[in-house]
């Protein structure tokens, strides 16, 4: 059997740890052939593809990114569809397609699969905010990034006595922002699923300075303030019409200090939590997913993607998949919620 690999939407640090798992097994175990779309699903439109030989993934798991690229092509816009790619696949004599991305990118899998492709999903989420998997891979690379980054921030902050306003990654959810926040001793965790006032964010904020303390503010990008209708958007949307989010930081970052008084300042990490090299943890679940995706092939589970349950490696249907966010359940923000201010 012939099968084509993408990696598609935002990347993180465990794609090539899929790729490589997904290779290795399907050779090994199965004598599967390899071939990987360029850059997403623009490389499935325009049938862009190279070979993946087993020495193409010799040693790639400890590397971020990808080693085929990606973007956030719309496979249904610019000449796409399900016709296409079919005759793409034909041409090439591919045989079932891997689709390695997050929400997007299944719900695009999904909608070719209902067509009548041959497609398998691997969860890829920095955010961590798909339902039917406990974790993806990507999630806990990215809060070790933004702790360390927060740890250095509460240093500066220390040595000037001003309150910092750290701005994470989580557009519907605020998983990375929960975790990182309490890693790092925040005084106040900002998430979407929780509507805050300004005023009690600046209570937060002056408990801490009271007890001498450089108050630490940790909030997602999707955190919307109680006197707020939407996450702050400022750059448009993309290709799949979602609002680029970002920049909540820089808003409260005035209008903390004008109501307490203390120089506060804002840094928005961005990106920086997708580079780099996946945690060890990371690189073993996408390892395992990689792995399981084969047996998601062999076994023609169409229209599945692999998922993590507790320890397990499980099969789910993209519906299941796509049915529902992961959101911070209330009792884990009360829970942090005790240790603000």
């Amino acid at each position: 059997m012939k099968i084509g690999i993408l990696t598609s939407g935002g990347d993180c640090p465990g794609l090539n740890a899929v790729i490589r798992g997904a290779v290795l097994k399907g050779i090994a175990i199965h004598g599967h052939e390899f071939v990987g779309f360029l850059d997403g699903w623009r490389g499935v439109v325009e049938g862009d593809v190279i070979d993946i030989p087993r020495t193409m993934v010799r040693g790639i798991a400890k590397q971020g990114g990808t080693i085929l690229g990606t973007s956030r092509t719309n496979p249904f816009e610019n000449g796409g569809g399900p016709d296409v790619i079919k005759a793409h696949m034909e041409r090439l004599g591919i045989d079932a397609i891997i689709a390695i991305g997050g929400e997007g990118t299944l719900a695009a899998a999904k909608r070719l699969t209902d067509a009548g492709l041959k497609i398998v999903g691997v969860p890829k989420t920095v955010d961590n905010d798909l339902d039917a998997t406990d974790y993806t891979f990507g999630f806990d690379t990215a809060v070790q990034i933004a702790t360390e980054a927060i740890d250095r921030l509460r240093t500066t902050g220390e040595s000037h006595h001003r309150c910092m306003i750290a701005e994470v990654m989580g557009r519907h959810v605020g998983w990375i922002a929960l975790h990182a926040g309490m890693a790092a001793g925040a005084h106040a965790i900002l998430i979407p699923e929780q509507k805050v006032s300004i005023e009690q964010i600046t209570e937060w904020v002056k408990e801490a300075h009271h007890r001498g303390r450089a108050p630490l503010v940790v909030v997602a990008e999707g955190f919307v303030p109680e006197h707020m209708e939407t996450p702050h958007s400022e750059r448009g949307i993309d290709t799949f019409g979602r609002p680029r989010l970002g920049g909540i930081a820089d808003q409260l970052a005035p209008e903390l200090e004008a109501r307490t008084g203390i120089e506060t300042r804002a840094t928005i990490l961005g990106h920086i939590q997708r580079g780099g090299v996946p945690s060890a943890f990371d690189r073993v679940l996408a390892t395992r997913l990689g792995m399981a995706a084969i047996d998601s092939v062999v076994e023609g589970y169409w229209g599945t993607m692999v998922a993590l349950k507790g320890t397990d490696i499980e099969h789910v249907g993209f519906q299941e998949a796509l049915g529902k966010l992961k959101t911070v359940p209330q009792n884990r923000y009360d829970e942090a919620a005790v240790l603000f201010g």
